[in-house]
């Protein structure tokens, strides 16, 4: 055997065994051609490359992200609303416990009283007006109490008193009456005027002798305290209409 010192690997010989029919030789095996496997090998990259991030597509990874969004976007409004309950509840609470507050404030009655007609002169030595103090449209309340033609106080404070008369008479140009409103006060042994009119009959002689109607109104913030009684009083009583509402007097804290 020999062979060619120029080549650097030897060759390679094929021995011819000889021919066993029982044993016959086996078919060399099948080589894949070399141009199928870039072909293999760029089928696979593809195929990763479309699986994308752990082997989820492009779009399966969009669609997560936006159900993610979704989800927490969700639970953020949930919180958002959960949250204005509890601040509503806060003010509900808040309100129900201040309201009985308020419906005792509302139930306690500004003092005021108001009184009408039927005037009867009193036979005492210093002459004041009688009322009805619960008769039509007349009333008291708030503390302040009807005595013998007296509105007696018992709250300190600032009232507005009034007061209306009206008077039917015999014309006369030389005829004149006094209205006034007084208030007796405990310490004081002389009443103390609040108010005061002096009206005369606006007549001529034409009219002289004929039935005449005339009228007086105070009205007046005046400061008064606890246990003050306020009176009315006329020059003459006997010429007093008795309209019912004609003839008032009243009192209300301001």
């Amino acid at each position: 055997m020999s062979y060619d010192q120029r080549h650097r690997c030897p060759g390679v010989f094929h021995v011819d065994g000889g021919h066993d029919p029982a044993n016959p030789p086996l078919p060399p095996p099948r080589m894949a051609p070399y141009w199928s496997i870039p072909a293999a090998q760029e089928m696979v990259n593809h195929h990763r490359k479309s699986n994308g991030c752990l082997g989820i597509s492009h779009s399966g990874v969009t669609v997560l992200l936006l159900l993610f969004l979704l989800v927490f976007t969700t639970l953020g409004f949930g919180a958002y609303q959960i949250y204005n309950l509890q601040v509503d509840l806060r003010l509900i609470h808040k309100v129900r416990l201040e309201k009985p507050v308020l419906k005792n404030v509302k139930d306690e009655l500004r003092p005021a009283a108001h009184v009408i007609g039927r005037i009867y002169s009193s036979s005492s030595p210093k002459t004041h007006l009688l009322w009805e103090p619960q008769t039509g449209r007349a009333f008291t309340e708030g503390g302040v109490v009807y005595q013998d033609g007296a509105l007696l106080v018992n709250h300190t404070g600032l009232y507005h008193v009034y007061s209306r008369v009206e008077l039917l008479r015999q014309c006369s140009p030389t005829h004149s009456y006094v209205h006034s409103v007084f208030v007796m006060r405990a310490g004081r042994a002389q009443p103390l005027m609040l108010m005061e009119s002096n009206r005369n009959d606006a007549c001529s002689d034409k009219t002289k002798g004929s039935v005449w109607t005339s009228d007086s109104y105070l009205a007046a913030a005046l400061p008064l305290q606890k246990e003050d009684r306020v009176f009315v009083n006329v020059s003459h009583p006997m010429d007093l209409s008795h309209n019912h509402y004609a003839n008032f007097f009243g009192l209300y804290k301001i």
